[in-house]
């Protein structure tokens, strides 16, 4: 029977420092991590002040404003005229009597009297309005001694007459009406929308303001430019001008003559 072959084992030789072993640590070890933070701290010492330096010289030590651009003002004035369109009478009665309720009766049978003329003239309710009503002891002095002489009683009236050409007729039947205890105070003739007149007269205050800066500046040898600021200065409530002639359509001879109104601007323009 043959006999079985043993293969020959070989064993590593063991190494001198066992696996399980730990080399001591080195003294070097600790050293390297603190040198290199303070490496670290050195460098953006050195460097912090380099990258500051040109923020704090970039800084302008005082603000630098450019010139004005050069400007030229001027004041603009502008008016426009309008034919009136309505007439407005202020017209009443006075009674004098010897007591107030006597007055206060005398003064309303004119007032009634006068109402129904100026209807009758085709002055609308809405265009009759009462000022005023009154009633006052009138008195006589003679040396220095007052004397009772009577009661005055009155009332006024402001009447719009929306036709112009019928204002004298419509004087004319106030007077007819009243009497002795008619009074007429004043006419005075105007628009009733006065608005378009005035945006008239403004329209030309500012271009009144635009030809005259036009003028400045070439003048100075620049052009005209923007329009920097603009204010009204006044505004002319519309006023009657008088005519040459007197222009009446029947009964008291009256004169309208025109409505003008006038504006004044203050315009500033830059130069280029």
């Amino acid at each position: 029977m043959p006999r079985s072959r043993t293969c020959p084992s070989f064993t590593a030789p063991r190494s001198r420092t066992s696996p399980s072993s730990t080399a001591p640590p080195s003294r070097t070890s600790g050293r390297a991590p603190r040198a290199l933070a303070a490496a670290v701290v050195t460098l953006l010492a050195l460097w912090l002040p380099a990258v500051a330096a040109p923020t704090a010289a970039a800084r302008p030590t005082g603000a630098v404003t450019a010139p004005s651009p050069a400007t030229v003002t001027v004041t603009g004035e502008g008016g426009a005229s309008a034919q009136p369109d309505i007439a407005v009478v202020v017209a009443g009665v006075e009674a004098l009597a010897e007591t107030p309720r006597t007055a206060l009766d005398t003064q309303a049978t004119a007032a009634i009297a006068l109402l129904d003329a100026v209807r009758r003239q085709g002055v609308a309710e809405a265009d009759i309005r009462t000022e005023s009503v009154s009633v006052n002891p009138v008195h006589d002095y003679t040396d220095g001694a007052a004397r009772l002489r009577g009661y005055q009683a009155a009332q006024t009236f402001s009447l719009t007459v929306r036709e112009v050409g019928r204002t004298g007729a419509v004087l004319q039947a106030i007077t007819d009406a009243t009497g002795e205890v008619g009074r007429v105070n004043s006419v005075t003739f105007d628009v009733s929308d006065p608005a378009p007149l005035l945006a008239r007269a403004r329209q030309a205050a500012h271009e009144d303001a635009h030809t005259k800066a036009l003028q400045y500046a070439r003048l100075s040898g620049h052009r005209l430019g923007r329009l920097v600021s603009l204010s009204e200065d006044a505004t002319g409530y519309p006023r009657p001008v008088p005519p040459a002639a007197d222009a009446a359509a029947g009964g008291v001879p009256v004169a309208p003559g025109v409505i003008r109104a006038t504006a004044t601007v203050t315009a500033v323009y830059a130069l280029d």
